[in-house]
């Protein structure tokens, strides 16, 4: 018998999952022998349910039975349940996968109530038993049925208590043209679309090829679906080929207490740049250090420790994943969790990414008082803050043992006097240093203050910089030295500052005084032939390697003085508005400086969005400073620095290019300063890391030859100068076999991706003619693309996929978080002009104006506002002046809409119900009309869902309910009334 996709990896899973093997006779092969708990195979004929359900209701309606006290005594109480559930999965038509999945899980989750307690008390409603696994009943299908829009049959489908957890797809393992890429591909652009029902209750899916496996969240994109990882021998992360390796992989990610823990605690749902609601579950690092840092709080004996996790390997996500789990954990019995971070820029992203996740309880501290307050006071949430809040702390503040500290970016200050203050304040809470750059030096040692003389290595959890590129958590960092007449020389420096100390006449005290690193290096960086040279250059690059990619630019300059220098400079080449200086301005700088070039938060922010949004006519941000840390902007692919940075600031900096985005292969560091020893240097503790950071794209260009002899090796006695059909003809009989197609296939995409590395370096032109030939072949063998597709064909480099097609992405309009308008609240701001109401007031007016986009008396209250902003901006109006404008603009919004709902007061639903009673009232009718339509009108708003007009269940349920609404008041024998009543319920509601 044959290898197949269907004997090979499908019935692996399942034989490794529950013990059964589809390939002959059962077997006692168990899923672990470490696990209490594991699936149990059910084949597809044996699972009650037709082709067009998801949910296993009979096992639904057993559970809810089982796990709630209340639906035991009363069984049928599980039926208005499943009907809740029924209709969330139908709403899944009208509504965002992302938005039905997460109502879902609040349902999954225990966080919904019915009133099936004493006096119609709500109680939680549990679908799944977290505390006690057994309870649950866990069944492993394939080749499952469902049709929807159309049939889809996955292979790999698993159910807790009758719902559907987890989707996966197995692919081949024996053809090099199909990866897991394929599987997810078909999960992700085709199962989620074609048959959405199945993926609402869903945790996660998978995909393999038994060679690697990847999972992912709904409406993942392939880019950002992760590998699951298991600890070797040595406590390292462990990377093994094979399908013994996969199961390993596979038993652990779905082992039932694993999965049920991603549901519970590391899930969320969340906004994305482009303001699309969006689900985020963990990484393999984020889920193993936050569960350590919960797990060392629990137990309670060691106080501190050290995540050390490479930048952009998710370490503000592992934060919230490890900030929600401790709040919610019983035996910490709520516990204060205090997110610390390094500088006041940091704060917003921190506070970003629980905000944007909707992390109840979160406080953000606007003063050292504040911070004081709350801790002084007991506050149980959790507090972002700074260290520089802990300035004057008085010692004991807080002597709770369940308070909780974890420091972002675990260096500098937190080592220092601020860090020792707040250790007194907090005397017995734990700490916790999360870095992606640890600093280990005598004045700075992050493993002296938060790693434990417990951890081996000074560290509980290690992700290093090869962890996250092998699981493509990051990117790779291409490092570019650019025009050797440009380096710095520090030989010559040092020469021009002696000839200018003498000019000078300095002293040696002045000299001395002058000669720091900064000091003297300015004169030479900043002189205007090396800027416009260095500009000069920088445009060239960009629009030659970045522009065409779609990606952006970040300049990074001696000092703030240089930034309007180079943007001076670089506006010869490029429109204004395609870069933008970001820099702190000072008192002492001049009135005219200030006002043209300095940014407040809220200006910042703008700067940063627009940055991030790939249509924006923004190519650049020119910076010195600001924005080097806690910046986070995929967009972002290669950065000019011309600064000199050092430890971990040159590694956070340089890092800003790493994070991940589509057909961005990795980030580029063009250096006209010379710090790729100083990235050595920054370094020197993990010598083996530092070996794998960088690769020089000169090394790239020596590979070119041999990948090129390579990828044309495949066609030897083909001419290549041949034309037209002949010469095409005579290429693909030359690989007319899958194997040959397969190992051609294989050596182009390597060729491909050094091509895009270096295109259009000189070094590739002999190459040139060769490289479009071979992608032509390429391109006329490669398989249809119009289904699944076989995604090691499609060739990623942005270079070639120039010469075969252009992708367009387009972005979606998010609604903006809601905020009441009303004459209470205009007028507390008008009074209290508190900047963080004012913002609010801002949105909430811009959100009302795009809601009647098009109407005049709003887009002309709409041009006041932004006419308004711009005064702001430029510092025409005070911020008194702005305030009283804003809400000016503000009441005659309301009164607007007022106005509006007058004009266009189409009949409500409760509205339309009390017309055809005050028409149809009789001296039998009540007097109480409004009394009446407002309990058919809740009863009515309850039963019904989307489409329900369209459903016998749904008309019969409305029908009913209408019914026993009459009946209260004696009316339910009015047949006429009930029809008129029951039309105008299909028509309103």
């Amino acid at each position: 018998m044959s290898f197949t996709e269907l004997n090979s990896v499908e019935h692996f899973i399942l034989h490794r999952l529950t013990g059964t093997n589809l390939n002959g006779e059962l077997s006692d092969f168990a899923a672990s022998t470490t696990y209490t708990t594991s699936w149990e195979y059910r084949a597809p004929s044996e699972l009650s349910r037709t082709v067009n359900e998801v949910l296993l209701e009979d096992e639904l309606k057993a559970a809810l039975v089982r796990l709630n006290p209340e639906i035991a005594e009363r069984p049928e109480l599980a039926d208005e349940v499943i009907y809740k559930l029924r209709a969330i999965l139908i709403s899944v038509n009208q509504m965002v996968l992302v938005r039905a999945n997460e109502e879902f899980s609040k349902w999954l989750t225990g966080e919904k109530t019915m009133p099936f307690g004493k006096n119609h008390r709500h109680v939680p409603v549990r679908l799944i038993d977290f505390v006690n696994l057994r309870e649950n009943r866990y069944y492993a299908t394939n080749q499952l049925r469902v049709h929807h829009r159309e049939t889809k049959i996955p292979d790999i489908v698993l159910y807790i208590n009758g719902i559907p957890v987890v989707v996966g797809e197995a692919k081949t393992p024996i053809r090099s043209s199909i990866s897991w890429l394929d599987g997810a591909h078909e999960i992700h652009k085709i199962y989620e679309d074609a048959v959405p029902q199945l993926f609402v209750p869903n945790i996660l899916s998978f995909a393999t090829e038994g060679k690697q496996l990847f999972f992912g969240a709904v409406r993942t994109p392939l880019e950002f679906w992760a590998p699951w990882r298991l600890e070797d021998e040595e406590g390292e992360l462990a990377r093994q080929l094979g399908l013994s390796e996969i199961g390993n992989e596979l038993s652990d990610l779905l082992h039932p207490k694993r999965l049920l823990d991603i549901l519970q605690n590391f899930s969320l749902y969340t906004t994305n740049k482009k303001k699309q609601r969006i689900k985020v579950i963990c990484r393999f690092q984020q889920y193993e250090g936050a569960n350590k840092i919960v797990e060392r709080v629990i137990d309670g004996d060691i106080k501190k420790g050290l995540i050390w996790h490479f930048q952009g390997s998710g370490k503000s996500l592992l934060m919230v994943f490890a900030a929600q789990k401790l709040r919610r954990s019983v035996q910490l019995k709520s516990p204060t969790v205090v997110i610390l971070v390094d500088r006041t820029d940091l704060d917003t992203q921190i506070t970003g990414t629980f905000n944007a996740a909707d992390i109840a309880n979160v406080e953000t501290t606007d003063s050292i008082r504040e911070l004081q307050d709350l801790l002084l006071k007991d506050t149980r949430k959790i507090i972002i803050t700074t260290i520089h809040k802990f300035k004057d702390a008085q010692p004991n503040m807080n002597g709770r043992d369940n308070i909780i500290v974890m420091v972002d970016e675990a260096h500098r200050t937190q080592e220092g006097d601020l860090g020792r203050q707040m250790r007194a304040a907090l005397p017995n809470a734990f700490l916790f240093g999360l870095t992606g750059t640890p600093v280990n030096k005598a004045d700075k040692n992050t493993f002296w203050a938060f790693g434990s003389e417990e951890d081996e290595g000074g560290y509980m959890s290690r992700y290093t910089f090869h962890d996250s590129i092998r699981d493509e958590a990051t990117l790779p960092l291409h490092f570019e030295p650019r025009l050797v007449d440009v380096h710095v020389d520090k030989e010559t420096i040092d020469k021009l500052f002696e000839e200018f100390k003498e000019e000078a006449a300095l002293s040696d005290e002045d000299a001395d005084a002058l000669n720091k690193r900064s000091a003297k290096m300015a004169a030479f960086l900043k002189s205007p032939e090396r800027v416009a040279k260095i500009v000069e250059d920088i445009a060239t690059h960009f629009k030659e390697k970045v522009e065409p990619h779609g990606f952006k630019g970040m300049i990074v300059t001696p000092d703030r003085y240089a930034c309007v220098q180079y943007k001076e400079e670089l506006d010869k080449y490029f429109p204004t508005e395609a870069s933008r200086v970001v820099i702190s301005t000072t008192a002492n700088d001049k009135p005219e400086f200030k006002q043209k070039w300095a940014l407040d938060k809220s200006q910042q922010e703008k700067v940063v969005d627009e940055f991030n949004d790939a249509h924006s006519d923004l190519k650049f941000l020119i910076v010195t400073a600001k924005l080097l840390t806690g910046f986070d902007a995929p967009i972002l692919q290669t950065m000019y620095l011309d600064k000199s940075l050092k430890d971990h600031t040159l590694l956070q900096a340089i890092c800003r290019t790493n994070r991940l985005y589509p057909q961005k292969k990795f980030g580029r560091i063009v250096d006209y300063f010379g710090v790729f020893d100083d990235t050595a240097k920054a370094l020197e503790f993990d010598e083996k890391t530092m070996q794998q950071i960088i690769s020089n794209l000169s090394e790239l260009k020596a590979e070119v030859p041999a990948a090129m002899a390579e990828a044309l090796s495949h066609f030897e006695g083909v001419d290549r100068d041949m034309v037209g059909f002949e010469g095409l003809e005579a290429a693909q009989n030359a690989i007319n076999t899958n194997d040959k197609k397969d190992a051609f296939a294989k050596d182009y995409k390597y060729l491909s991706k050094l091509w895009e590395s270096l295109s259009p370096d000189r070094v590739l032109d002999p190459y040139q003619k060769d490289y479009k030939w071979l992608s032509q072949v390429f391109e006329s063998v490669k398989p249809a693309s119009d289904t699944v597709g076989k995604l090691l064909w499609f060739t990623l480099g942005a270079q070639t996929t120039k010469l075969i097609h252009e992708n367009i992405h387009v972005g979606q309009v998010h609604h903006l978080e809601e905020f009441i308008l009303d004459a209470d609240v205009i007028e507390e701001i008008f009074h209290n002009p508190d900047p963080k109401n004012t913002k609010k007031l801002e949105k909430a007016l811009i959100k009302r104006f795009k809601k009647h986009e098009g109407l005049p008396k709003f887009k002309s209250l709409s041009e006041r506002l932004e006419a308004l902003r711009d005064k702001a901006e430029l510092g025409l109006i005070t911020s008194i002046e702005f305030v009283k404008e804003l809400c000016k603009i503000a009441k005659e919004t309301v009164q607007a809409e007022k106005e509006l709902m007058e004009e266009v007061i189409v009949k409500t639903p409760k509205a339309a119900l009390t017309e055809l009673f005050l028409e149809l009232k009789t001296d039998q009718t009540p007097a109480v009309v409004e009394r009446i339509v407002t309990e058919i009108d809740s009863i009515v708003r309850i039963v019904s869902f989307q489409g329900w007009q369209n459903t016998v269940a749904g008309e019969r349920e409305v029908q009913k309910s209408l019914r026993q609404a009459l009946l209260k008041y004696q009316l339910h024998k009015d047949q006429v009334l009930f029809d008129r009543a029951y039309g105008y319920i299909k028509e309103y509601y």
